[in-house]
């Protein structure tokens, strides 16, 4: 069955969750299989710094179960040093190399330089309609054309709404309101983009990422109020993609689980239900 929503980290194999997340002996090759037991999807951000190997794609395919997908990063080769132009070769390897794992792909995750303003709005409409069809995406902007509520922005919705392509809602508000001053916190906080958060949806499948404050209590209400977002797109017949990202990635998946009991505990008030009704044979 396809879930409601799917949830997950940025990675699937972290060495660190060995004995939290992980059984205390787990094997490398025990990763994938023992995180897929919980979550449903990963982000692939390792394809940003270089294609697996084919053995590498072949390993994944045997681990990963049949109802896991994969979100993998375009390479920064063509978003990053190429900016999407004269970047045919580069992208046609990637799809070819994953080609393997087709079946079990979430939205392949286009992270756009922060220099990529409005003005190259032609390249990106270009690029991406030149795709493959049978794979899915999401693009995450970063340049503050892209936030500014008003013209820019909504061209940039309109084209990725045209296409069928999600906008990835990058919410860092829990880490840039973190106290914290360890050096992992310290080191995200310089890293990762301070963004408007978003909750858009331009296509089938919305795709948030959100990166929590490491003390994992203080992200409660953050996650309550995106589980209420979450349930919007799904009654809307969407289906979302939800990361939780913890500065140094040891806390991910307990802000997983957390944003999971969030969604248990939410109820939206079913649309079918005349007022006064106590079931609604359409939502029970």
């Amino acid at each position: 069955m396809t879930p409601a929503f799917y949830l997950g980290c940025p990675v699937w194999a972290h060495a660190p969750w060995r004995g939290a997340f992980f059984t205390a002996e787990a094997r490398r090759e025990e990763f994938l299989p023992q995180y897929a037991s919980v979550f449903h999807t990963a982000e692939g951000n390792t394809t940003f710094y270089g294609l697996p190997s084919v053995e590498t794609v072949a390993r994944w395919a045997a681990e990963a179960p049949a109802h896991f997908r994969f979100c993998f990063k375009f390479p920064r080769a063509i978003s990053h040093d190429d900016q999407l132009v004269g970047a045919e070769t580069e992208t046609r390897r990637f799809f070819e190399r994953l080609a393997p794992l087709a079946d079990r792909c979430g939205p392949f995750f286009l992270q756009l330089h922060e220099s990529f303003g409005a003005s190259r709005g032609e390249v990106l409409r270009q690029f991406l309609a030149e795709l493959p069809r049978d794979f899915s995406c999401a693009v995450e902007v970063r340049n503050a054309d892209f936030f500014d509520g008003a013209a820019k922005e909504h061209a940039l919705d309109a084209m990725l709404g045209e296409l069928g392509v999600n906008r990835v809602n990058f919410d860092t508000r829990g880490l840039f309101a973190a106290k914290a001053k360890d050096a992992a916190t310290l080191d995200a906080q310089r890293r990762k983009p301070r963004v408007p958060a978003r909750a858009t949806a331009t296509g089938s499948q919305p795709f948030v990422r959100f990166v929590g404050d490491p003390e994992i209590a203080n992200n409660d209400a953050a996650l309550a109020a995106w589980a209420v977002v979450v349930a919007r797109w799904i009654a809307e017949g969407r289906t979302p993609y939800f990361f939780t990202h913890h500065p140094d990635d040891t806390g991910a998946p307990a802000l997983g689980r957390g944003f999971r009991l969030c969604c248990t505990h939410w109820r939206p008030r079913c649309r079918h239900r005349p007022r006064g009704r106590a079931k609604c044979g359409q939502c029970r």
